[in-house]
C-alpha cells in the first residue's frame, strides 16, 4: 500500500482537552481519538494548529504523541504529527525525535513563516528536512498564517522531492494554483483539503482527502462525503457537501479550536471548553449556532 493510499480519506486534527486546572485531560484525549477512528476517520493528526500545539510544553507534547500513537496502533490507523517551524535546523531536530514512535505515518510541516523565504529557500528548507527526517513529510501550505504564498510551480517542485508525500492545502478557498496542481499531480503526491468549508469542492477536483477540524463534530458524515465523491455519487456528495460546509462555517466563526471545544464540552465529551491564552473561549451564541447546524445535519 502506498502512502498516497494511506493518506486517502478524512484525518481529524485532534484538539487538546484541558482540565479545570489547566492540565491536559489525557483520558478525554484518548476517548476522542478512539471516537473519531471508530466513526470512520482514516487517521488523526496530533500537535497541529487545532491542538494549540504552540502552547504545549515539550513534556505535554510527548504525552500527547504517546496517547495518539497507542490509539492509532489499536485501530491500525494513520498517525500524522505536526512538527517543525520556520527554523530549518530546529525543524530537523524536532523531526528526528519522531523516530521514537514507529507508529508515525508522516509529519505535517508548515511552510516557513514570518521569515518568508523565497520559493528557492522554501525548496531548500524542505529538501534538507526530507533528506534527514525519519518519516515522510506533508507540506502545510497555509499562507494566511505563514504570510507565504506558493505558486503551482513551487508546489509541483515540492511534490517531486523524495520524502515529500503530500500537501495540506489551506489558502482560504480554491485558487488557480490549486487547480493547476490538482490537474497535474506529481506521482505519489497527495493533496489534502485543509479548509473545512471547501473540503467538498477540493474532493470533487481530485483531492485525496482532508485534514478537517470540523470532523470532530460529524466524523461519520465527513467520511461519507469523501466516499461519495470517490464512488461518483454526485447527488449525495453535493447535498452533503453543502450541509457540512454550513457546519464548518459555524465552527470557524471564532478562532479555531474555540468553537469546537465549546461544542465538545456541551456534548459532554471533554471536561471543559477551555483554551490557552492568547485564545479565549468561544461565545455561547456561536456554540449554540454550531449545535443547531449539527442537529440539522443529523435530521
Amino acid at each position: 500500500m502506498t502512502l498516497n493510499t494511506v493518506l486517502r480519506g478524512i484525518h481529524v486534527p485532534l484538539i487538546t482537552p484541558l482540565t479545570a486546572d489547566g492540565r491536559i485531560a489525557m483520558d478525554a484525549l484518548e476517548r476522542l481519538a478512539h471516537d473519531v477512528l471508530a466513526a470512520g476517520a482514516t487517521g488523526i493528526v496530533a500537535l497541529g494548529t487545532t491542538a494549540e500545539a504552540a502552547t504545549l510544553d515539550e513534556t505535554e507534547k510527548l504525552a500527547v504523541i504517546d496517547v495518539c500513537a497507542r490509539v492509532c496502533r489499536e485501530h491500525d490507523a494513520t498517525l500524522i504529527i505536526g512538527a517543525g517551524g520556520n527554523d530549518t535546523r530546529g525543524s530537523a531536530t524536532a523531526l528526528a525525535r519522531l523516530a521514537v514512535w514507529p507508529d508515525v505515518t508522516a509529519a505535517l510541516v508548515p511552510v516557513p513563516y514570518f521569515t518568508r523565504p523565497t520559493p528557492p529557500g522554501v525548496l531548500a528548507h524542505f529538501t534538507h528536512l526530507a533528506a534527514t527526517s525519519p518519516v515522510p513529510l506533508i507540506v502545510y501550505h497555509v499562507p494566511y498564517r505563514t504570510g507565504q504564498q506558493l505558486d503551482a510551480a513551487c508546489l509541483h517542485a515540492l511534490g517531486r522531492l523524495p520524502g515529500i508525500v503530500g500537501v495540506k492545502y489551506a489558502v482560504g478557498g480554491i485558487d488557480s494554483h490549486a487547480m493547476e496542481l490538482l490537474g497535474d499531480l506529481p506521482p505519489g503526491f497527495a493533496v489534502l483539503a485543509g479548509d473545512d468549508m471547501f473540503a467538498s469542492p477540493f474532493l470533487a477536483l481530485g483531492a485525496t482527502g482532508g485534514i478537517l477540524a470540523s470532523a470532530h463534530l460529524a466524523t461519520g458524515r465527513f467520511t461519507e462525503l469523501a466516499a461519495a465523491w470517490l464512488s461518483g455519487d454526485l447527488p449525495r456528495a453535493r447535498e452533503l457537501g453543502h450541509r457540512l460546509s454550513a457546519l464548518s462555517a459555524a465552527a470557524f466563526a471564532e478562532p479555531n479550536p474555540t468553537v469546537i471545544k465549546g461544542v465538545l464540552h456541551a456534548q459532554g465529551r471533554i471536561p471543559t471548553p477551555d483554551v490557552r491564552l492568547p485564545l479565549l473561549p468561544a461565545r455561547q451564541g456561536t456554540i449554540d449556532q454550531t449545535l443547531e447546524r449539527l442537529a440539522g445535519l443529523r435530521a
